[in-house]
């Protein structure tokens, strides 16, 4: 049984659950986004690192995300309670006006390419870590119906966090916990170089 065939059968997992997406209004989801800018920008490209850019994300990943923090699945103290009082409706309109924005492009730490690069495209395998490739795509732009994320061009801070959290269980939200897996065998050098390899990811 090898890893190819494990990532295909949680892929196909993946595709099949979670929740519904409903047909959600970019007009609406800006008109409801006013709050969310104060993190994460106007059109989504947040200017402090530590918050993610949703300027160009899956629409299906940036409900599902929603959904998570509002079933308590996925806990962070400033997001929860942001969600408490929206409702399906409220977040597939999010979606929807933040995945039709643009992303702004980042630029990486040119001494973290090489391993990076080396670790996104072919993964460890004395350790064990996959390459990033194998679910979010040579250029890192994820798949939307799988709800894999769009990687590329994301902070580099808030990529290396969310690594870490995956790597020591403070975030279980991965369905089949494909990215707990992945993170496990990853130290500290290969996270730092992977986030910065995927600032500077570009389309």
């Amino acid at each position: 049984m090898n890893k190819t065939w494990l990532i295909s059968i949680s892929v196909a997992t993946v595709l099949f659950s979670g929740s519904a997406l409903a047909g959600g209004s970019p007009t609406a989801g800006k008109a409801k986004s006013t709050v969310c800018a104060a993190c994460h920008g106007a059109d989504g490209n947040s200017l402090m690192p530590t918050w993610p850019k949703l300027a160009g994300q899956h629409e299906e990943y940036l409900y599902k995300q929603l959904m998570d923090f509002k079933s308590g699945k996925r806990k962070n103290a400033q997001m929860s309670p942001q969600v408490l009082f929206l409702n399906e409706q409220d977040f597939a309109d999010l979606a929807a006006y933040f995945a039709g924005q643009t992303q702004k492009p980042g630029t990486a730490d040119p001494a973290s390419v090489e391993l990076g690069k080396r670790i996104f495209r072919g993964g460890n395998k004395d350790t064990g870590v996959p390459a990033c490739t194998g679910c979010h795509g040579p250029a890192g732009m994820g798949l939307g119906l799988a709800k894999f994320p769009r990687l590329s061009g994301q902070h580099a801070a808030y990529t290396e966090a969310t690594l870490k959290s995956f790597r020591d269980g403070t975030r279980a939200n991965d369905p089949n916990a494909m990215m707990r897996g992945v993170a496990a065998n990853m130290t500290d050098a290969e996270i730092a170089a992977v986030a910065q390899y995927i600032q500077g990811l570009h389309p």
